[in-house]
């Protein structure tokens, strides 16, 4: 490519509209930078600082304007999105929820807006992944998008005809911290492990990548990661087996719950643990025990941009033309 070309086409990606979004996790932030037609102009990664609040705003705007120079856009010119744990009060406009916790409490939204100078968005980053997923992804074309974390935590949103739904309390679509469904006694599942949120057994402690090598812990006295279990149960280990069936009718419960409220058309599993194959062959059915209408039958699909989903959602709280916000709090009646 010539001098010239070359700088024609920074000129024509410094001309579009770049979205940049944030996802920002326990051990990790991702950021993005979209340009027109949504198209990937640079993406990062860079390690959390755990436990230490004004170095995780440190390094969200680095990551931030990184991003925005080799997009090519002026600075200070990009939107900037940002998925978060947990979500902001709507009353104090702090950090609710987060099990990140050096985050609760904090006013995040005006420190990340104070360091990059210009407003931010931020929603929970659950949310941002079903955002995605109903826009271009696995649910694209449905009305009403369940999209459930699974990884480190357990998290979920609810796109309706396009748009987030968070609610009043800035928790719309927010599963993991409700207890298991349909306990059974026989299986130990009451009142269940303790969590961080200081209850025991919320949805949680049951389906979350540490909850599976916790629960595999518990019946063998080994301990294993989500994939090393799933590994084992391919290679014939009952006991592997028998963990990942437990984990699967213990989601299977927590989701028809859901189904059961919101009656979504589709869900989306993300998360590490939505990579486990056998996942998608076995809750449509173990789902359906629990769904209190007929046809009983629930669409389950995995996520079409894998551990970009997060990361793309954020991006969009701002639309291209950078006007409303992408989410929206339902009408009580």
């Amino acid at each position: 490519m010539s001098n010239q070309q070359s700088a024609g086409k920074a000129a024509e990606v410094s001309a579009a509209p770049v979205r940049i979004g944030i996802d920002l996790g326990g051990t990790k932030i991702a950021g993005v930078a979209l340009g027109s037609g949504d198209r990937l102009l640079a993406e990062r990664r860079m390690a959390t600082p755990r436990e230490d609040y004004a170095a995780t705003v440190a390094t969200i705007a680095d990551c931030v304007f990184a991003l925005e120079m080799e997009a090519g856009a002026e600075a200070g010119t990009a939107t900037v999105g940002l998925g978060m744990p947990g979500s902001l009060a709507p009353k104090t406009g702090l950090v609710q929820n987060a099990n990140s916790t050096w985050l609760n409490g904090r006013p995040l939204d005006r420190d990340l807006s104070a360091a990059l100078g210009r407003p931010v968005r931020l929603a929970n980053d659950a949310n941002c992944f079903a955002l995605s997923e109903a826009t271009d992804g696995a649910a694209v074309g449905a009305h009403t998008v369940f999209g459930v974390i699974l990884g480190t935590g357990c998290g979920g949103g609810i796109v309706r005809f396009g748009r987030l739904i968070d609610g009043p309390r800035g928790i719309g679509g927010e599963w993991g911290h409700n207890p298991l469904p349909w306990p059974q006694l026989a299986a130990d599942e009451v009142p269940g492990p303790l969590c961080w949120c200081g209850r025991q057994g919320c949805m949680e402690t049951w389906v979350s990548g540490p909850a599976l090598a916790g629960d595999h812990a518990r019946a063998t006295g080994r301990a294993m990661s989500g994939e090393g279990i799933a590994a084992a149960a391919a290679a014939g280990d009952r006991a592997a087996r028998d963990t990942l069936d437990r984990h699967a009718g213990r989601l299977a419960r927590g989701l028809a719950h859901v189904v059961n409220i919101v009656d979504p058309d589709v869900i989306v599993l993300g998360g590490g643990l939505s990579g486990l194959s056998h996942l998608y062959d076995v809750l449509p059915a173990l789902v359906a025990r629990h769904v209190f209408a007929d046809p009983h039958e629930v669409v389950i699909c995995p996520p079409r941009w894998g551990d970009a989903s997060g990361v793309r959602g954020a991006a969009r709280l701002w639309p291209v033309d950078g006007g409303e916000q992408t989410t929206r709090r339902e009408p009580c009646c």
